[in-house]
């Protein structure tokens, strides 16, 4: 099996290549668009700023391969947030996958949320054997609202999507490679799907 984990310059992806090889799983790490077309699974991570972000996506000719890619893809953090419609974080444009606006935490809570959070109302294959309210790793200062693609969700402020499913594209808000048990076994159930 091929696994791409794309690489744009905005990613801790050293983190993600680490938690597939303790599954025993190998990873390409790319941003080659027909690598990233012809692998069997495609990891779209993220840390950082979301316009650079999208910049870098579209120097490499990224932003126009990711939504017309067919096998399936997750979306990890930032790269979530970029597969929506648009961004309040610098009035960035995403890549419209999922329609449905990222917005930011108001003043009211810390940003950024940072640490641990448990998940709930999950609704996909991605969560077989992970329990509700099953705790996950999140940092992030912006958040998906809750629509009709949304497939867990959390509670800061409060209830967002913690994970969202459109199609053969996932993304989860929250870290699975540094998440522990929880975050291994979505891992593990995404290499599955």
């Amino acid at each position: 099996m091929q696994i791409a984990i794309i690489d744009y310059g905005a990613g801790n992806v050293k983190s993600i290549e680490f938690a597939f090889r303790r599954l025993g799983v190998e990873t390409t790490l790319t941003h080659d668009r027909s690598e990233v077309q012809s692998a069997d699974k495609v990891i779209f991570p993220g840390v950082g700023e979301a316009s650079s972000a999208m910049s870098k996506l579209k120097q490499t000719g990224l932003d126009e391969i990711i939504p017309k890619l067919e096998q399936p893809v997750l979306g990890i953090c930032l790269g979530m947030q970029l597969m929506c419609a648009y961004s309040e974080e610098n009035n960035t444009k995403g890549l419209g996958i999922f329609d449905v606006d990222v917005v930011r935490f108001s003043e009211k809570v810390k940003v950024p949320q940072i640490g641990w959070n448990t998940i709930k109302n999950l609704k996909s294959r991605l969560f077989k054997d992970i329990k509700e309210n099953e705790y996950m790793y999140l940092v992030h200062s912006y958040y998906v609202p809750l629509s009709s693609d949304t497939i867990a969700s959390s509670n800061y402020e409060l209830e967002y999507a913690t994970a969202i499913k459109k199609d053969n594209f996932y993304g989860v808000q929250f870290h699975p490679e540094k998440s522990s048990i929880g975050g291994e076994q979505l891992l593990k159930n995404f290499i599955e799907l």
